[in-house]
Parts: structure tokens; C-alpha cells; sequence
């Protein structure tokens, strides 16, 4: 346990910091419903795979590749079923055949844990004429997400790993005009940029799209030595390597908890756009509550992949 998780307690939840994917979950029986997971070849995302399929659940265990998600299933035991689906997000025909593979499957899903992400790339890199980071982490996911509407449950859920670091955006919150990061690229801002897509994705889908018990909501995980860090420089791996588990990083177990708490717990069933950290809801920045902004990154990003 880091310094900082010595001094935090539990919310209005009953979990908190220090929870971990199996607290979040203890007692469940999820036989029988079905999460499609993004990110699944390392880190958090093999940790909720494990987790799912602890509980029993059938896991649809997307990775960049499908040697990448086979490796990350057959690391994992559990009574839940898990399926390998290739999935690079960076690359629309990828993500659409990943689609038409969850569709073939046939499986309707309970929970679409959208988990997968990079962080933090030095220099500037378009993919498809738009910024990476943001192309990546929230357009990959967006064409993912929407194209697989039709197969959630009627009270199934979307779940989206945003971060802390949106409001670490650039001023302007999301430079609806500068997709390609022309006007001035960092690696945080961009970071941030594409989180904050994330949040303000899952408020627009949660509040307006979604109907009936249908949800969408965001979480930040905490701060995790995952190799989500790999673009970072060498003396800023090694300082968080050295100190970060003494003084503040979460472990993947606990950094994993509180998308599987909003993906599967029964107090979360009605919770719609809302932002989770530490396993409860807490307030996003004035931008991560902009609904006019949140429609606006919607509409800029379905013309976006009309395009594609």
C-alpha cells in the first residue's frame, strides 16, 4: 500500500482507494452476462478480464492482435468463458471488423468495458489525419462503441477509462478545430485532450443517446505503474518506478476496481454520464461538464468517421 493509500478511506460506496477489483466484486455471480473488454493484452485490462472471469462471466477479450488477447486469456483462470478479438484501434478497419466479429459471436452484452489506451507520446503523430492520442483513445472507441449499440442488453452498460489528466486538456478544453494538434502540440495536453473526449463521450451516450436502463459512464483509475507509461522520457520511468509504489501509484488490482465496480455492481445499475474515481462519483472539471461541449465532440467526431 502507497503513503498516500495509508490516509484514505472509504466513500459513500463502501470501497474506496485502496478497494480492488475482487472487493469491488466479492459475492458476485456474473454467469451468464457478457463484457466485451478493450485493452485486454496488458495491465488493468488483464486484470478485468481475470476479475470478469473469477466472477464467472464471459469475456470477450479484445487486444491489438489475437496472439495479444489468446496470451492475456490463457495467463487468466475461471469459470468465465473468454473469446479472443483483435482490435487496433488506431486503425478503423480494424476496429470495424472487430464489429463484425462481436456481431458474428452473436452474444448480447451486458457491459463494454472500453479500458484500451496510450498515453503521453513525445511527439507529435497523426493517425488518419488526427492526433494519436486522441484518434486512439477516444475516435477508435467511439466508432467501437456506437457500432456495437445494438447488441447491449436492455440494461447493459458502457463503460469508458478517462483519467484525471483531462483537466489537464489545453485551455480551449477540446480543440473541436485542430483534430491534427497544428496549434501547438504537448504530450500532456493531448493526453488530457483525448480523456476528456472520453468523459464527455460517455455523458452525451449515458444522458442522450442511451434509453430505458440503458447507462454510460467514465472513471479515472488512479495513478498505476502500467505500461500505459512506455512514451514517457527514461528519467521520469525511472523516478515513478522508484518512488511512485512508496508514495502515491495505485496496483493494478485496485487500479482495475472502480471500472468494474461501475461495470457490474448493482449501485451503480442507474447511474447515467457520471464520473468515478476512487470507486465513487466525484465531480470532472467544468469542461467534463459541459453537455453543450459533450454534443458538440459527439457531432465533430460522427462526421469524423463518416469520413474513414
Amino acid at each position: 500500500m502507497s503513503l498516500y493509500g495509508l490516509t484514505q478511506g472509504v466513500g459513500p460506496s463502501g470501497f474506496g482507494y485502496n478497494s480492488t477489483a475482487e472487493d469491488v466484486t466479492a459475492g458476485m455471480n456474473l454467469a451468464g452476462r457478457t463484457y466485451l473488454v478493450t485493452g485486454c493484452g496488458s495491465g488493468l485490462g488483464t486484470e478485468t478480464l481475470r476479475v470478469l472471469r473469477l466472477r464467472g462471466a464471459r469475456v470477450l477479450a479484445s487486444a491489438r492482435s489475437l496472439a495479444s488477447a489468446q496470451a492475456a486469456i490463457n495467463s487468466t483462470q475461471g469459470p468465465g468463458e473468454a473469446i479472443p478479438v483483435a482490435c487496433e484501434l488506431a486503425e478503423p478497419a480494424s476496429v470495424r471488423a472487430a464489429v463484425a466479429e462481436v456481431k458474428r459471436l452473436g452474444f448480447p452484452l451486458d457491459g463494454i468495458i472500453a479500458n484500451a489506451g496510450i498515453m503521453a507520446l513525445p511527439k507529435r503523430q497523426l493517425k488518419h489525419g488526427v492526433e494519436e492520442q486522441l484518434f486512439t483513445n477516444h475516435v477508435g472507441h467511439f466508432l467501437l462503441v456506437t457500432g456495437l449499440l445494438g447488441q447491449l442488453t436492455p440494461a447493459g452498460r458502457v463503460t469508458m477509462l478517462s483519467s484525471a489528466a483531462h483537466k489537464g486538456t489545453y485551455p480551449e478544453g477540446v480543440r473541436l478545430d485542430d483534430w491534427a494538434a497544428e496549434r501547438g502540440y504537448t504530450a500532456w495536453g493531448a493526453y488530457g485532450q483525448s480523456k476528456l473526449c472520453n468523459l464527455l463521450f460517455a455523458r452525451h451516450l449515458g444522458r442522450v443517446v442511451l434509453q430505458g436502463a440503458q447507462t454510460a459512464n467514465a472513471v479515472h483509475p488512479g495513478v498505476i505503474a502500467t505500461n500505459l507509461g512506455r512514451h514517457m522520457p527514461n528519467f521520469a520511468t525511472t523516478l515513478m518506478s522508484a518512488v511512485g509504489p512508496a508514495l502515491v501509484l495505485k496496483t493494478i488490482p485496485q487500479g482495475a476496481a472502480t471500472q468494474l465496480y461501475v461495470a457490474t455492481h448493482d449501485e451503480t445499475a442507474s447511474a447515467r454520464g457520471l464520473y468515478f474515481s476512487d470507486n465513487n462519483i466525484t465531480r470532472p472539471s467544468r469542461f467534463g461538464e459541459d453537455d453543450a461541449l459533450a454534443a458538440a465532440v459527439w457531432k465533430r467526431t460522427e462526421e469524423l468517421v463518416a469520413t474513414l
